[in-house]
């Protein structure tokens, strides 16, 4: 009998292993990578195949623009923080934001969350110093532990494993936070309890009361609620660590193609989207709906070259693009990427990650990203949407559920001394709850506007 990692063999997914692989940890005993290695073929896949081709569909209805795209968590997970609270308090934030974009645009929201996988980060530098001494990088709670020690620093192939029992402990708390009644819409007033004297809380609150109206108002004409006690809620990381991503890929039984089931989207970074790199490779031959970071030095023929090469067949919802541009770029870049893939036919749905081009250290040292630009290049990528008449599909971005202060702004006036108070992000600044929500309101509005006749102030040369 063909066994399962033979079958995945003659499906052509280890053709990766002979391109050039980026930011790959220096394992330092090969033995035991592949015992871990070995142990992850063989535990149950942490999402479904069917659950995938779920998303694909509702990822093709936004860019079609019949529906909108919210993902968001951490920028990088950690172990130490996947607790009931921190998780419960991710799922309220991004259920709250989603509420205020459906009920301010009547737009359905795709939710997904950056959770249960989110544990590998790329580095720009394999190695960090301080204070003469030169420790390798910290790449994430799946590799090695991020306090400065020699011992804490080497990569260690355990923590492969796991990560895969963490992802599942955090899934299996998604899963009852989203079918158990938590995320009853008629709940919307307790998703905000703990939370008050803000601008965002008052409006949310606001929000909330019209909706308890409505609701009231159907219940009493004999409308029929139980399509509101759940949500579908997905999983998505950077598939960034190979050997993770390829432990975890299985064949699925009803059709025999290949899925990463490490979760159900999939997304290659700016630094490892090369067309020749040992990501793309891998991820041309996983039947995940995936998605592909797109910066600055993009190009529209970059853009084209990769959707042919990973969805040749050209299927919705297979390919999404998430631009991170930066504020002060995202109007000169982006239309003409745009605007040539649009040219191109190719079938892709447009993503804003407005966090990751906005960064810079503060006076005090802190590595952090103001609101308003962040705003900024959110407002942008939607005028450049309107411009060319094609469709802005959603929105990526680093938040957490909790208080913290890791970006200047926002109502709060969070400025560089303030950061201090509770900066406790392990790699990239994230939103703060109040933040989220504000966000959440300003893209209500822009998602209002987007049904409004094509602006002319983006003219692309042919």
């Amino acid at each position: 009998m063909t066994t399962a990692d033979e079958k995945l063999v003659a499906a052509g997914v280890d053709s990766y292993l002979t391109c050039e692989a980026r930011q790959q940890p220096h394992w330092p005993d090969a033995e035991a990578l592949q015992r871990a290695v070995d142990r992850l073929k063989k535990v149950p896949p942490l999402v479904f195949a069917g659950e995938a081709d779920v998303l694909r569909g509702h990822l093709a209805a936004a860019g079609r623009g019949d529906a909108f795209v919210l993902q968001g968590g951490d920028c990088a997970e950690t172990f130490a923080e996947a607790t009931a609270d921190r998780i419960r308090n991710k799922i309220k934030t991004i259920l709250q934001m989603a509420v205020i974009l459906t009920y301010g645009a009547s737009t359905p929201v795709v939710k997904i969350g950056r959770m249960a996988g989110q544990y590998a980060k790329p580095r720009s530098s394999d190695s960090e110093t301080r204070d003469g001494v030169t420790l390798p990088a910290y790449r994430g709670d799946i590799v090695n532990h991020s306090s400065f020690e020699r011992d804490s620093r080497i990569p260690n192939p355990e923590r492969l494993v796991d990560a895969y029992h963490v992802s599942a402990s955090t899934l299996n708390l998604i899963r009852a936070f989203t079918t158990g009644g938590f995320a009853d819409l008629r709940r919307v007033h307790q998703w905000n309890r703990g939370f008050a004297g803000n601008r965002a809380y008052a409006a949310y609150d606001k929000v909330a009361g019209e909706i308890d109206r409505a609701v009231r108002f159907m219940e009493a004409a004999g409308g029929d609620f139980e399509a509101l006690k759940t949500v579908e809620f997905f999983s998505s990381h950077e598939a960034l660590l190979l050997d993770y991503e390829r432990a975890l890929t299985r064949i699925d039984s009803r059709s025999g193609l290949a899925y990463d089931c490490s979760a159900h989207f999939l997304w290659i970074g700016e630094r490892t989207r090369e067309l020749g790199g040992a990501h793309v490779e891998f991820m041309s031959k996983i039947h995940n709906p995936i998605g592909v970071k797109l910066g600055p030095r993009s190009t529209a023929a970059d853009a084209v070259a990769l959707a042919e090469r990973l969805n040749p067949d050209n299927i919705p919802g297979r390919i999404t693009f998430v631009a991170r541009m930066g504020a002060d770029r995202v109007r000169d870049v982006l239309p003409g990427i745009v605007a040539g893939v649009r040219d191109a036919g190719a079938s892709v749905t447009w993503l804003t990650d407005p966090m990751h081009g906005n960064t810079f250290t503060s006076e005090s040292g802190f590595k952090t990203r103001r609101f308003e630009t962040i705003l900024d290049e959110v407002k942008g990528f939607f005028e450049v949407h309107r411009a060319l008449d094609t469709v802005p599909g959603g929105l990526h971005v680093e938040l957490t559920g909790d208080d913290v202060t890791e970006v200047m702004g926002g109502t709060a006036e969070i400025d560089d001394e303030g950061l201090a108070r509770r900066y406790e992000t392990k790699v990239d600044p994230r939103l703060n709850h109040e933040q989220s929500l504000e966000m959440a309101f300003l893209v209500s509005e822009l998602l209002s506007e987007r049904n409004q006749p094509p602006l002319e102030q983006f003219p692309v040369d042919d």
